[in-house]
């Protein structure tokens, strides 16, 4: 069968048993539609029904977290954990905690898992979990409870052979200990099952800052491979969670000049360059929202919504907020703002519609899966010190951070000179993601 009509069918079939999942199918459209090229070459992908597989999850787990608030009310959530493929290894990625959570979204971020963990040259599978409980305004006690609720129940499925949740979104150090604590209490056994962790009880140095160092590192390594650097360039950052301040840090040392960072209510705009000792002082000590930033400079500007902050002038954009932020008119913007490079720190911030508009503009770009790995991969790392007992320094982590986001890059780079797309990083990350998990799955039999 000719691999571009198989490829259509395939998509046609997804969508009838899917009905409604458009984060799922978007994300299942762009990597499909990527590796046809690879599919005229070995037609044994095809044969062996490799990705009528690769596409179906191989658990979806779906239960109630019941928790009682403050006020003694019965409050219920729905949790999820999607286990999509071990081909490679035990299965790894976030939890989200965050109301938009539903079945698509998490298979759309277990399904990307899969690729982003296979570039990371390390032994992890792909996974994803979360629930639609949101912890704004929640006080330490509601999140202990929802999480102890949560994990009551997650605890039957993880383990650090088996599946080692991470966080995302709304889960962060507080989330992911209170989560540890209930699952050592009920397995009695201190083993690394969750990562991102407390330092003094198993955690990795370099994990907070991991996405956001990672990101920057690999834009770094595309801006120096077509000569340029971040030195003295305009940058735009959305979010100003872990991803986007770690990034923003990062961007600085670098030479870059940062104007803008943003949350769920709106963006700041700092024509003098983000203050990042205040936003940190906001975000991670106050948990507070960035409009607060003007309390701190008078000059800054602060705008409701956040669709805005991509028409700020830049050289450089690195959306760090979530998925879908960037849709093909922000990036119309961008494009005749001048943007000459766009970096994913975010789950898929770009719709495949916006995508396209960067790639026929000849802009330089880095897909989620390549750019976005920093923190599965230092989770990788954080597994691999549980296992062995050991706790390595800040700068042996960052060092091997560092050299696993650069050999990311060029190993998408070259998967898609291979195959015909030079310069194109979205086909190169799929390519080079799916040809590991493939081979592994013909490898093991049709299972």
């Amino acid at each position: 069968m000719d691999a571009k009509v198989y490829v259509e069918n395939l998509l046609c079939s997804l969508e009838q048993n899917n009905k409604g999942e458009k984060e799922f199918l978007d994300a299942a459209t762009e990597v499909l539609t990527s590796i046809v090229p690879v599919l005229e070459k070995d037609k044994r992908y095809i044969e062996e029904g490799v990705l009528e597989r690769l596409v179906e999850p191989e658990r979806v787990i779906m239960f109630r977290v019941p928790w009682i608030d403050d006020n003694g009310n019965v409050r219920v959530n729905r949790g999820y954990r999607v286990q999509f493929n071990s081909a490679i290894g035990p299965y790894k990625g976030g939890l989200r905690f965050h109301p938009s959570v539903n079945l698509s979204i998490i298979k759309f971020l277990g399904f990307e898992q899969i690729f982003k963990n296979s570039l990371t040259s390390l032994p992890i599978g792909g996974g994803k979990g979360g629930s639609n409980f949101d912890p704004k305004g929640k006080s330490d006690r509601e999140i202990m409870r929802f999480c102890q609720s949560f994990m009551t129940e997650l605890y039957r499925h993880i383990g650090e052979n088996v599946d080692v949740p991470a966080g995302d979104i709304g889960v962060g150090g507080r989330e992911i200990g209170y989560m540890y604590g209930q699952y050592k209490r009920i397995r009695d056994s201190f083993d690394g099952v969750l990562t991102g962790k407390g330092l003094s009880y198993g955690g990795s140095l370099a994990r907070t800052e991991a996405t956001g160092y990672g990101l920057v590192y690999l834009v770094d390594e595309m801006l120096r491979d077509n000569g340029k650097d971040f030195k003295d360039k305009t940058v735009v950052i959305s979010g100003s969670g872990n991803v986007a301040i770690y990034a923003t840090e990062k961007v600085q040392a670098l030479g870059g000049k940062v104007v803008a960072l943003s949350d769920s209510s709106g963006y700041i705009y700092d024509k003098d360059g983000i203050n990042l000792d205040v936003v940190k002082e906001i975000k991670e000590v106050k948990r507070g929202r960035i409009k607060e930033y003007l309390n701190y400079k008078k000059d800054a500007v602060y705008t409701e919504g956040c669709k805005g902050i991509w028409s700020i002038k830049c050289d450089i954009a690195l959306p760090c907020a979530t998925q879908n932020e960037v849709d093909a008119k922000s990036a119309k913007l961008l494009v005749s703002n001048g943007v000459f490079a766009l970096g994913e720190g975010a789950n898929m911030p770009l719709t495949l519609e916006a995508q396209k508009v960067l790639l026929d503009n000849n802009v330089l770009f880095a897909p989620a899966k390549a750019a976005n790995a920093g923190g599965v991969l230092t989770s990788a790392l954080e597994m691999s010190q549980n296992s062995q007992r050991l706790s390595w320094t800040f700068e042996e982590v960052d060092k091997k951070l560092k050299e696993l986001m650069v050999n990311i890059y060029y190993n998408a780079k070259n998967a898609a000179k291979e195959y015909g797309y030079e310069g194109n990083l979205v086909v190169g990350a799929n390519i080079a993601g799916f040809l590991k998990v493939a081979d592994a799955m013909l490898a093991q039999g049709i299972v």
